[in-house]
C-alpha cells in the first residue's frame, strides 16, 4: 500500500524566501516610481521656465519693435517725439528719442514711446488709444503718443515670484500690471550713440543702471532674463546656468540669488532689439 504524505502548508524557510524576493521587487518598483516622478517634476519645471522665457521674449520684442513708430514717415523725429520731462518712474525723453531708462532708484527697466499703428490700438494694459485714423499718413499729436514703462520686480526669497511689470503713462493714475512671473533676475544694456537722435552710430553699450539722459541716444536695448523654478527641483548640487550667471553679477545680486537658490532649475533668455528709425 502506497503511503500518501499530507501537505500542511509552506515552511518557515519558504515563507522567508518569498518575503525576501517580494521585498526586492517592491524596492525596485518603488525606485522606478521615484525616478520617474523626479524626472516628471524636472521636465515640468523646465517646460515652465521655457514657456515663461518665450512669453517674456515675445512681449518685450513686440513692444520694443513699436518704439519710435511714426504713422507718417515723413514727419521729423523731433516733431513726432518732442521732449518729455522725467516723471512716472521714467527718466527724461529728449526730443527725437523713443526710449529712455527707468529711474534707477525705482528698479531695473526702461520706458518707450510710439504712435499707435491703428485706431484704438491696445497698450500693455489693454487700454485703447483714443486716436482714430481717417487717412493713411496722418500726423499724430504728441498728446496721443503711447508711453509705456517696463519694470522688473524681484522677490528675494521666492525667485520664481519675480515679475515683469508694465504700466501706461497715458492713464490718469498709472499703476503697474503684471505681464509675466518666474523671473529670478533681469539685466538690461543700452546700445548708445551720441546725444543727437539723428546720429545712427552705436558708440558703446552701457548697463541700464549706469545710463543717464546725458549718456547719449538709446539705439538698441539688450535684455537677459534668468528664469527660475520652485524649490528642490534640481538633484545636482550646482547649476551651471546659475554659476555662469553669477560670474558677471554684482555682489548684491550674487548674495540674493545664492541665498535663495535652494536647488531650483534655471533657464536664460536674451535678445537685442534695435529701435525703429534709430539704426541704419
Amino acid at each position: 500500500m502506497t503511503n500518501i504524505r499530507e501537505q500542511h502548508g509552506i515552511s518557515m524557510i519558504e515563507l522567508l524566501i518569498s518575503l525576501a524576493i517580494s521585498s526586492f521587487l517592491i524596492l525596485g518598483i518603488t525606485q522606478v516610481y521615484i525616478d520617474n516622478k523626479s524626472n516628471q517634476v524636472f521636465q515640468g519645471s523646465q517646460i515652465g521656465n521655457l514657456e515663461n522665457s518665450r512669453f517674456s521674449g515675445l512681449v518685450l520684442n513686440q513692444y520694443l519693435a513699436k518704439a519710435g513708430y511714426r504713422r507718417n514717415p515723413s514727419s521729423l523725429l523731433e516733431t513726432a517725439f518732442p521732449k518729455r520731462e522725467a516723471g512716472d518712474d521714467c527718466l527724461e525723453f529728449k526730443a527725437g528719442h523713443s526710449a529712455t531708462g527707468l529711474d534707477p532708484n525705482i528698479g531695473s527697466g526702461f520706458c518707450i514711446r510710439y504712435q499707435p499703428q491703428v485706431s484704438g490700438e491696445l497698450d500693455c494694459q489693454g487700454n485703447a488709444s483714443t486716436v482714430n485714423y481717417d487717412e493713411a499718413f496722418a500726423n499724430v499729436s504728441p498728446d496721443d503718443l503711447v508711453i509705456l514703462a517696463f519694470k522688473y520686480e524681484p522677490n528675494d526669497t521666492k525667485l520664481e515670484e519675480g515679475r515683469l511689470l508694465c504700466k501706461s503713462l497715458n492713464a490718469t493714475a498709472p499703476q503697474y500690471s503684471e505681464l509675466v512671473r518666474g523671473i529670478a533676475d533681469l539685466r538690461l544694456e543700452f546700445g548708445v550713440g551720441t546725444a543727437d537722435a539723428l546720429d545712427k552710430e552705436v558708440a558703446f553699450s552701457i548697463a541700464q543702471r549706469d545710463w543717464t539722459v546725458s549718456s547719449g541716444t538709446i539705439h538698441s536695448i539688450r535684455y537677459s532674463l534668468l528664469l527660475a523654478s520652485g524649490e528642490n527641483m534640481r538633484d545636482a548640487e550646482e547649476s551651471m546656468i546659475l554659476t555662469n550667471w553669477l560670474s558677471s553679477a554684482s555682489e548684491t545680486t550674487k548674495s540674493r540669488l545664492m541665498n535663495a537658490d535652494k536647488h531650483r532649475i534655471y533657464e536664460v533668455a536674451s535678445s537685442t532689439q534695435t529701435l525703429r528709425n534709430l539704426m541704419p
